[in-house]
């Protein structure tokens, strides 16, 4: 299996540090967000990993190089000219995965203990187009899932802003974990070009297709997304 790691975003809630770096060399306990999660796929049995860049993108390929890839195969796809966000950053790395049943996408600074094999068997086991880790935790926006963890929807909890694919009720908040496990299929079933997000595609597909939320509530998880949230990630793993 093969998988994305999401690092050509400006992490402009990490300055000053991102004035001078890429978010994914932020150090926690002395190794970088990069080397925490291409151990942490390896943990899995995934060493093939594609990883974007674009802000400060040769500091991280520096960083790959030094440290012979962290005993992974890692291939770069460049987004120096334009970030495409996580649609388009997924869209331009496609042909990395091609001819793969499915694969694992993830961001970069995020950090938690989940048992990313069993949301690999969940999603095999599912049929799903794509399997999305989630918990349910405070957040300024939420995915909305059925009763049988189906994506419905999504709402923005601070603007009230709310995108409904499936007309069912009740709905259940859930956060997500910048997590996902796709089926090769969703490779041909995107119908957007250019910069878009993942959030878009999902609730594009959720409308014909089954997203089905994987809930891992009670794991640890942080995003670690701001200067205060270095501290908490070096507690939380030693």
């Amino acid at each position: 299996m093969k998988a994305m790691l999401f690092a050509a975003g400006l992490g402009t809630r990490l300055k000053p540090f991102t004035d001078h770096h890429p978010k994914a060399l932020v150090e926690v306990n002395n190794k970088t967000l990069l080397e925490h999660n291409i151990r942490y796929l390896q943990k899995f049995g995934i060493y093939d990993v594609v990883i974007n860049v674009h802000h400060f993108a040769n500091q991280i390929e520096d960083c790959l190089k030094d440290n012979d890839d962290f005993g992974s195969e890692v291939a770069i796809s460049d987004e120096r000219n334009e970030v495409l966000e996580t649609g388009g950053g997924l869209k331009k790395a496609a042909p990395f995965f091609d001819g793969e049943e499915s694969f694992v996408v993830m961001n970069v600074d995020v950090l938690t203990n989940l048992d990313l094999g069993k949301m690999i068997e969940a999603h095999t086991n599912s049929g799903a187009m794509g399997t999305l880790a989630v918990m349910n935790r405070t957040s300024s926006r939420h995915f909305l899932f059925d009763n049988e963890m189906v994506l419905s929807g999504w709402r923005n909890n601070n603007t009230q802003e709310q995108r409904i694919s499936r007309s069912v009720e009740p709905l259940t908040p859930f956060a997500f974990s910048g997590i996902q496990v796709l089926s090769g299929e969703v490779l041909s079933q995107i119908p957007f070009e250019g910069k878009f997000s993942l959030v878009d595609l999902y609730l594009h597909l959720a409308k014909t297709k089954v997203i089905k939320g994987y809930d891992h509530s009670g794991n640890l998880f942080i995003d670690v997304g701001k200067p205060e949230s270095i501290e908490k990630a070096e507690y939380l793993f030693q």
